[in-house]
């Protein structure tokens, strides 16, 4: 894994929490974007853990180049609450999730694990809660209306398994909802993706928001 942040302490901490898993290490770090982008290009991590303010180009820019020309496997950012309206630029740019500077170590490692393995939504609480309260602030009329086609375009089994994917169920766990085996739900994600010209999971979640078809619970009373 590769961390980004220009903060000391936060690279030291999460590195330590890494190397203490058995089945991950922190290959190399950067303190600032153009740095994440050309460690990232050199050395090829399966994550990158990467900050969303730093010096330079920021997380988001940096995220962007680096799915742009693939030499991550994921991209998880680190933010805090604070950063809400940065998270849909994130997810944009291609983030995987997201996950908080002050992550116990048990989650972090999760996280990683699930990111590497491109099944389960990052932290599904914590992802699902910034995205539909970042699109809900900056998008307060609702741009549902810009997505009809797509929407229109998704077939009923399509419907049911974005339905899931914005719950932040796993692959195998809405292949169990739905009876299907995961190949197939491989499928149905791939042509969800397509129809909404997303390349993450997230991305589909954050279409799901954006679009109307899906309501965050807090927003429904």
């Amino acid at each position: 894994m590769l961390v980004a942040d220009d903060q000391p302490v936060i690279v030291n901490g999460f590195t330590l929490m890494i190397d203490a898993e058995s089945d991950m290490e922190v290959v190399g770090t950067a303190a600032d974007g153009i740095s994440a982008v050309e460690r990232s290009a050199e050395l090829r991590p399966d994550v990158v853990l990467m900050d969303i303010r730093m010096p330079g180009i920021d997380g988001i820019e940096a995220t962007r180049r680096i799915v742009d020309a693939a030499t991550a496997g994921a991209v998880l950012i680190i933010t805090t609450f604070d950063d809400e309206d940065l998270v849909v630029a994130s997810a944009r740019a291609g983030a995987s999730g997201f996950l908080l500077k002050n992550a116990r170590p048990d989650l972090l490692a999760a996280a990683v694990r699930s990111a590497s393995t491109g099944d389960a939504l990052i932290d599904p609480g914590m992802t699902r809660g910034l995205l539909a309260r970042s699109v809900q602030r900056s998008s307060p009329d609702r741009i549902g209306n810009g997505y009809r086609d797509a929407l229109a375009a998704l077939t009923d089994r399509e419907r049911e398994v974005l339905t899931l994917l914005a719950q932040g169920l796993s692959n195998s766990d809405i292949g169990r909802a739905l009876f299907l085996g995961e190949a197939t739900i491989k499928t149905h994600l791939a042509n969800i993706f397509g129809k909404a010209n997303v390349r993450t999971r997230v991305a589909a979640v954050m279409f799901a928001y954006e679009s109307g078809f899906v309501t965050p619970r807090w927003a429904e009373h």
